[in-house]
């Protein structure tokens, strides 16, 4: 039962036989949003995403602890929505993209809890310093999606990371220190397309 749970907790499509090979699965970057906010002096929360980034997801079926999930972002991507205080941002001030020009994740273990949650600890990396993270991952909703008619999975992924650990502490704590993470994602077996 466990290993049933957390093959679904993994991605494992609807109807798909437990004894199947594992295959990989994509995110899909039309309906995924990775997406921060911090304090500002106590004053407001500065909302934050990156546009550009690349992810996959594997499965084991006979061996579903053995499953991963690792996601690359370009640093460079992101965006406040006010182009001065991102040039500020990419700068060595901040995420120094020149140098850094990455952020990356790769998972090193993951534990179901409940039916459509699980927590994902994994390394990531920014500014070329790694430490490990724990992210918490629903699982919004797994079927064939009514456009692709593709198997289909939504998640919701949520977790607080301090930017002083990975050497990004420029103006800390006048400038909130924890950043709030969420990505909200569909992802779908890598070789099928979506819309």
């Amino acid at each position: 039962m466990k290993k049933l749970l957390l093959a679904a907790v993994l991605f494992l499509p609807l109807g798909a036989p437990i004894l199947a090979a594992p295959a990989p699965w994509a995110i899909d970057n039309s309906h995924t949003a990775i997406t921060f906010t911090v304090d500002h002096f106590g004053y407001s929360t500065v909302h934050g995403f990156f546009r550009d980034f690349t992810g996959e997801l594997s499965l084991d079926p006979e061996a579903p602890e053995t499953s991963s999930v690792a996601f690359t972002i370009q640093a460079d991507s992101l965006d406040t929505l006010f182009a001065k205080r991102d040039e500020h941002l990419k700068s060595a001030d901040f995420l120094d993209v020149a140098n850094f020009p990455t952020i990356t994740f790769q998972s090193t273990k993951v534990e179901p809890e409940g039916d459509d949650s699980a927590k994902v600890t994994g390394d990531l990396t920014i500014k070329g310093v790694t430490k490990p993270v724990v992210l918490d991952v629903k699982l919004n909703k797994l079927e064939p999606s009514p456009m692709t008619k593709t198997d289909t999975a939504g998640f919701t992924v949520t977790t607080v990371i301090k930017r002083s650990d990975f050497g990004v502490s420029a103006y800390v704590p006048a400038v909130g220190d924890e950043l709030t993470v969420r990505i909200d994602t569909e992802t779908s077996p890598a070789a099928a397309k979506t819309e």
